[in-house]
């Protein structure tokens, strides 16, 4: 954590066109007031829910009633971020975790030799480690519904991206956004594609071929993007969008390494722990199912160990977790005001009622112009409702006999939730783990949005060309 940090700064700068990027909670707040405007203006409405063979709670089709409308007024706009920071908990508590448990192996300077060693290796030719990396991620999020678990590695390969030459956004890029690419175009993701297909009465994991080959594309293009810029940057670093906070950063490594000292016995074991750390962690996920109360313990078990290996006291420890819980505080408070959108939406019964009226357009238009609006809602929808299965079973049991209805197979229904449910996960405010990566990475959230959106426009026309496809061959 020692490379990650840098001086007090405001979030709100002029980027390199003389641009003001307004402070990340500062778009936020904008977000919620125009949603509790929108509290005024849409009607309240609800579908009835059941539960099915699964387990899983999910919306009747037919069953929507408009409600007694519940404009948020300004003083329940007010307490909608304390309520978001307590659905935010469990990924707060993780970022609490996670930042005092690396700060610990920070102090050891174990990680600060190990990124040397790295730079030293791959010297001249750095570039071959991004493909690499995206790959690895992007696969994760493909096969097992990586995401979250992306958070602890922004620790490690933000200061090791700098090392390398190129910028903070990389360090996200290659990891969150590389696991968003693998998500949304997952061939067997059992939170997307394994709940979408049964709600839609499709067999578990069927299309798999065509979804490897999308995925396969998706993550080609998204890496052609991400090293296209890591690039530029190596080969001028002030066309980054966050220069001068990374020089500080920088220089705290520069610092280290004019320094130098030995790479001892204990570093190298601190290393090896926390290698052994993510394969249990990869482990715990794939066969125990594992998830942020478990993830969160064995970071926290490696800091506590990697400290006794450093040698560090009982005192300097605590500090040093301390100080690296510390640095979470301004992801956590954008965790929960970016929440407290979605508690205005959800107080005010005004979800249900959007996506009936934009079902009910649907409706009445040709096959494949229907499969192309399904996709945008679907995007739309996930502003509010990020989780991917909590998304599944809002939509699919409205959208996937709807499809029918207009000549769209469920196998292409559940593809367009997938898209749309995933790609806008790196883009959206709404989104927790977003906002923790780049938090953690110290990029402004509108900075980012800024460097994503060319990305976002090319994902959402490689979508397009997808679903115009799957369509055409009749895939089911």
């Amino acid at each position: 954590m020692e490379i990650l940090k840098t001086k007090k700064q405001n979030n709100s700068k002029v980027d390199g066109k003389g641009i003001k990027v307004p402070h990340t909670l500062v778009i936020i707040a904008a977000i919620i007031m125009i949603v509790s405007i929108a509290t005024y203006l849409i009607p309240g409405g609800a579908y009835e829910t059941v539960v099915n063979e699964a387990g899983k709670k999910v919306v009747v089709d037919g069953t929507f009633k408009y409600t007694e409308s519940q404009p948020q007024n300004l003083f329940k706009v007010l307490q909608a971020p304390i309520q978001g920071i307590v659905d935010g908990a469990e990924i707060i508590a993780f970022l609490f975790i996670v930042g005092g448990a690396f700060n610990l192996i920070a102090e050891t300077k174990a990680i600060n030799f190990g990124i040397i060693r790295i730079v030293n290796l791959f010297k001249g030719k750095e570039i071959l480690l991004l493909p690499i990396i995206i790959f690895l991620f992007s696969l994760g999020g493909a096969t097992f519904g990586m995401s979250e678990e992306a958070v602890p590695f922004i620790s490690i390969l933000a200061p090791l991206t700098l090392a390398l030459g190129y910028d903070s956004i990389v360090a996200v890029a290659i990891t969150y956004l590389a696991c968003i690419l693998g998500f949304s175009s997952a061939m067997l993701n059992p939170f997307t594609v394994g709940i979408a297909q049964s709600i839609a009465g499709i067999q578990v994991y069927s299309g798999i071929e065509l979804r490897t080959v999308i995925w396969f594309i998706t993550t080609l293009v998204g890496t052609a993007f991400i090293m296209a810029y890591a690039m530029k940057i190596k080969k001028n670093p002030k066309k980054s969008l966050v220069y001068e906070s990374d020089q500080i950063k920088r220089k705290n490594l520069q610092n280290f390494e004019d320094k130098k000292g030995d790479f001892t016995l204990s570093h190298k074991i601190i290393l090896l722990a926390f290698a052994i750390a993510i394969g249990v962690i990869v482990w715990g996920v794939l066969e125990k199912g594992f998830w942020i109360p478990e993830i969160a313990a064995v970071f926290l078990a490696v800091g506590v160990i990697s400290g006794i290996l450093g040698k560090l006291s009982p005192d300097e420890m605590a500090n040093a977790f301390i100080e690296g819980a510390k640095e979470m505080i301004g992801p956590a408070i954008m965790i929960g005001f970016a929440r407290g959108i979605i508690v205005i939406a959800e107080n005010a019964n005004i979800i249900d009622t959007i996506l009936y009226n934009l079902s009910s357009a649907i409706g009445s238009l040709p096959s494949l112009l229907a499969a192309y609006v399904m996709y945008p809602i679907q995007m739309f929808i996930n502003f509010f409702i990020n989780s991917g299965s909590g998304q599944a079973a809002l939509t699919m049991p409205i959208l996937a006999p709807l499809g029918d209805l207009v000549g769209i197979s469920r196998q292409l229904t559940v593809l367009i939730y997938q898209l749309g449910d995933g790609f806008s996960n790196a883009m959206f405010p709404t989104s927790g783990v977003l906002i923790a990566c780049l938090g953690i990475a110290g990029v402004p959230y509108g900075k980012w949005l800024k460097w994503i959106i060319p990305l976002q426009i090319i994902l959402f026309a490689l979508s397009i060309g997808f679903i115009t496809i799957a369509s055409l061959i009749g895939w089911a």
